[in-house]
């Protein structure tokens, strides 16, 4: 693999001294390097925090809406920061690398690590090629810092492409800084971080990398906090995103293998939950069953942290998160075997036939207050219920366009009640705040059968039974 050296010992200082941006101006000017969800978030909100930014991409539609004030994706407050900063000037987009690498001080790189085709590996190809085409046009001393989610490994690994394509005597170097935005709370996420994580290898290196977070320190001071730094390797900094999307993906499996028992134990597993949550060892985050998790980072970080490992000798370390995904992909088939038991359908060895049934589903997206549909639970539950024969009628508020792209063989309705209307049987399956509010007795007057699926636990049993509904929740009695 491209990632197997050795990296260098760590020596940097805690807290090193700042210095002066390479390029002369009065704070570090900064590039970020993929402008997908994770860059052209840190762009706009750094940018926000009073850095010059340009964010960079080889999809010029992409660049082209950026820089027309559109966000390509949904995340809150996100549109309105673009625009802002767009006018003042503080903020650019561009595709050409060799306008970034004659602006920037500090090059952020952004780009996606999918899943390979091949195998359970992270593809760094976009890695490779951002590092490659960067470090050759470098005209001055810069530093290039990863944030990107990536195999341990790989930080050397780009140290040793921009030694092979930067010119020698600008003494290019390279830092890690691992992201950590939650979709439908990135902004946050980044202008209020939980904690930063630097892993660098010079004083020079950690002085630019804390000059081009100095504005993430200010606001904190003004708001009188304090932003938790954790100084480290390599190594260290590449597996904390990894670790951490590990341990919230055993937390929601957990939940959901409870779940399960409550079901056969006629126990309440929302009780189960806020019982074992008041204990401060396990605290109450991430304990809501479920339809199980999905997205664009857990499942994929969880498959390549166990191919890594295996790499380096540690499978067996992580055999538990094979176990974890198992359990995150039987919960949407419970689903699945659920509606055939509540419509009177045998699940025979090839499954339920739903023939003839219209079932509304409601949400698309893995999670609410996104329009993010990768790997989403719901939309795979949805051609589930498809395959099986049924008429399946979807509405979410803001992942219509993705989830009819990812799959355009079930109808999408307009609307909350256009969905449920003449529906049999009606499915949860985001926790969006419109359908958590919903008013029960306005949709039965809708639906030609009052049963619900709570496939996310959002929905009040006792409201929605008071209005006549057959409440079905997952691992509820």
């Amino acid at each position: 693999m491209p990632y197997s050296a050795t990296p260098a010992p760590f020596s940097s200082p805690a807290v090193p001294e700042v210095v002066a941006p390479p390029s002369g101006a009065a704070k570090p000017r900064l590039t970020f390097i993929g402008t997908g969800y994770l860059g052209a978030t840190y762009a706009i909100c750094f940018a926000e925090l009073g850095y010059e930014v340009l964010g960079v991409d080889v999809d010029a539609d992409k660049i082209a809406r950026l820089s027309a004030g559109e966000v390509p994706f949904h995340e809150p407050g996100l549109d309105e920061l673009l625009r802002q900063n767009l006018a003042s000037g503080r903020l650019r987009f561009g595709t050409s690398f060799e306008q970034a690498a004659q602006f920037g001080d500090v090059h952020f790189i952004c780009v996606g690590t999918p899943q390979r085709d091949d195998g359970l590996s992270a593809d760094l190809s976009y890695v490779e090629q951002a590092v490659t085409a960067l470090a050759g046009a470098l005209p001055r001393k810069a530093l290039i810092v990863g944030k990107s989610t990536v195999p341990a490994g790989t930080a050397t690994w780009v140290q040793q492409l921009v030694g092979k394509h930067a010119d020698p005597e600008l003494a290019v170097e390279v830092a890690w800084a691992p992201e950590f935005l939650q979709e439908g709370h990135a902004v946050e996420d980044v202008l209020r971080p939980s904690r930063l994580v630097l892993a660098y290898q010079t004083s020079w290196a950690g002085g630019l990398l804390y000059a081009a977070h100095k504005g993430v320190f200010e606001l904190a001071a003004t708001e009188d906090r304090e932003v938790p730094v954790v100084t480290c390797d390599f190594a260290t900094a590449e597996l904390v995103k990894v670790a951490a999307n590990s341990f919230l993906a055993t937390k929601i499996s957990f939940i959901n293998a409870m779940s399960e028992v409550c079901e056969v134990a006629g126990a309440d597993v929302t009780l189960l939950a806020r019982a074992i949550g008041y204990d401060p060892r396990i605290g109450q985050r991430y304990l809501q069953a479920g339809v199980g998790f999905g997205g664009g980072c857990l499942p994929k970080d969880i498959r390549a942290f166990q191919a890594r490992a295996q790499e380096l000798g540690a499978g067996e370390s992580l055999r538990f998160l094979h176990e974890v995904e198992l359990i995150n992909l039987r919960r949407r088939t419970r689903v699945l075997k659920l509606a055939a038991q509540l419509l009177d359908r045998p699940f025979g060895p090839a499954g339920p036939d739903l023939s003839g049934i219209r079932i509304a589903v409601l949400g698309a997206t893995f999670k609410p207050n996104t329009d993010d549909v990768r790997d989403a639970p719901a939309l795979a539950v949805t051609a589930m219920l498809h395959k099986a024969g049924a008429e399946v009628r979807v509405y979410d508020p803001q992942g219509m366009d993705n989830a009819r792209a990812a799959l355009p063989e079930v109808s999408y309705q307009p609307s909350l009640a256009a969905a449920v209307a003449d529906a049999a049987l009606v499915c949860v399956l985001t926790e969006w705040t419109e359908f958590r509010n919903a008013d029960p007795t306005a949709l039965g007057h809708l639906a030609t059968s009052r049963v619900v699926i709570d496939g996310r636990n959002c929905l009040d049993p006792a409201l929605w039974t008071a209005a006549g509904w057959e409440y079905h929740g997952m691992g509820r009695p």
